[in-house]
């Protein structure tokens, strides 16, 4: 028994210093539970508040500010453009820069004096359906009660009179019947891609290290940048046909809308594939062994899922979770995608968003390049 207990005793200090000299493993059992306990219980909102919204008041009257101030203490609006033509109001919806827009007419006021029952206009972005519907529904109660302490003495309602003084008609842009689909599969494309490109470059890289081949491949006069582009360049194609799957499968099985932004989609597609594809050159780089490798490509796969919009909404999130996002290349893929597929955006809604993509691309590529070494360790 003493020998049982000795032995399993040395196996077992054997494997705490394996894992202590095993630094990067070490890190990552310590500082994934801790990211997971912050993303989870401070950044991750399915009931976001303080959505972006466009206002286009053409009556300045006390009804109108009486309105804007009974949606504002929803805590789900938050007026940050004021347009001035229904076509801002809707390229702001269009672009993203607003998840609601709302219209008061002209003639609200004189219509609701001479209790005509006029309407207001919301306008919402429905690709992401449960950005929306908690907002949505908190306008049921607006037309019993915004108006409330303003309707007394003269133009107050007849006693015998239940009807509401205006009414808010609801328009669910591009995507009117809440399809959570639509928004969830072109989604998927971004973070299938990321998963796969960089794992699978990364582990290619890092196994060559663990059989001894690379050693050939260091002996040979081949720069490093023609290495990159060498082993990248297959797995491109492969992303390519990924990409061309997850989209015939989002159009036959789910009905995806394909409104067009083909250019903008394509070139987004390109630079992610690529910028994907030199970052799990870079982690190849860094790790010493495959399971390293898996390790490092998890630990951006999860803020990617969790933080990109992918999963929750984008602008529920706190301001300090949005700008980690706002990092995050597959944010800016995912609203490339969506906005091409969903809202049929070209180039011009799309220049911000491509040309992070572009910085992303040029960056991973350099740190890349200056990781590499031209022997092994």
């Amino acid at each position: 028994m003493n020998g049982f207990l000795s032995r399993t005793f040395a196996v077992m200090v054997k494997e705490f210093t394996q894992l202590r000299r095993d630094r990067l493993t070490y890190a990552m059992i310590l500082v994934m539970p801790v990211v997971q306990l912050l993303l989870f219980g401070y950044a991750i909102n399915s009931d976001p508040k303080h959505l972006p919204t466009a206002v286009l008041v053409q009556d300045q009257g006390r009804f109108s500010r009486s309105i804007l101030g009974a949606l504002k203490a929803t805590d789900y609006f938050d007026f940050q453009q004021v347009a001035h033509s229904p076509d801002e109001l809707d390229r702001l919806i269009r672009d993203g820069k607003a998840q609601f827009a709302i219209t008061i007419p002209a003639d609200f006021t004189r219509r609701v004096v001479r209790h005509d029952k006029p309407q207001i206009l919301v306008q919402a972005d429905a690709t992401d359906p449960s950005a929306t519907g908690s907002a949505l529904a908190a306008l049921d109660a607006l037309p019993e009660q915004a108006l409330s302490h303003d309707l007394e003495g003269a133009i107050a309602p007849a006693p015998n009179n239940v009807a509401v003084p205006f009414e808010v008609v609801v328009q669910r842009s591009y995507n009117p019947e809440n399809i959570t689909s639509y928004n969830i599969v072109p989604g998927l494309l971004g973070v299938i891609l990321s998963m796969t490109l960089v794992l699978m470059t990364s582990l290619a890289v890092t196994r060559e290290r663990e059989r001894g081949t690379m050693e050939s491949l260091l002996a040979t006069p081949v720069k490093p940048l023609e290495v990159m582009a060498g082993k990248l360049a297959p797995y491109v194609v492969v992303g390519l046909v990924q990409a061309s799957v997850i989209l015939i499968m989002a159009r036959v099985l789910f009905d995806v809308p394909m409104a067009g932004g083909w250019g903008a989609f394509a070139l987004g597609l390109l630079l992610f594939i690529i910028g994907s594809l030199a970052l799990g050159f870079l982690i190849s780089t860094v790790a010493k062994s495959q399971l390293q490798a898996m390790q490092m490509s998890f630990f951006y796969m999860m803020p990617s899922i969790l933080l990109s919009g992918f999963m929750f909404p984008f602008a529920g999130m706190p301001v300090w979770a949005r700008d980690i996002g706002t990092v995050i290349p597959v944010t800016h893929f995912l609203r490339i995608v969506r906005g091409s597929l969903l809202k049929g955006e070209g180039f011009d809604g799309s220049m911000g968003d491509l040309f992070a993509l572009v910085l992303f691309v040029i960056a991973a590529i350099v740190l890349a390049l200056s990781r590499y070494n031209s022997r092994l360790d």
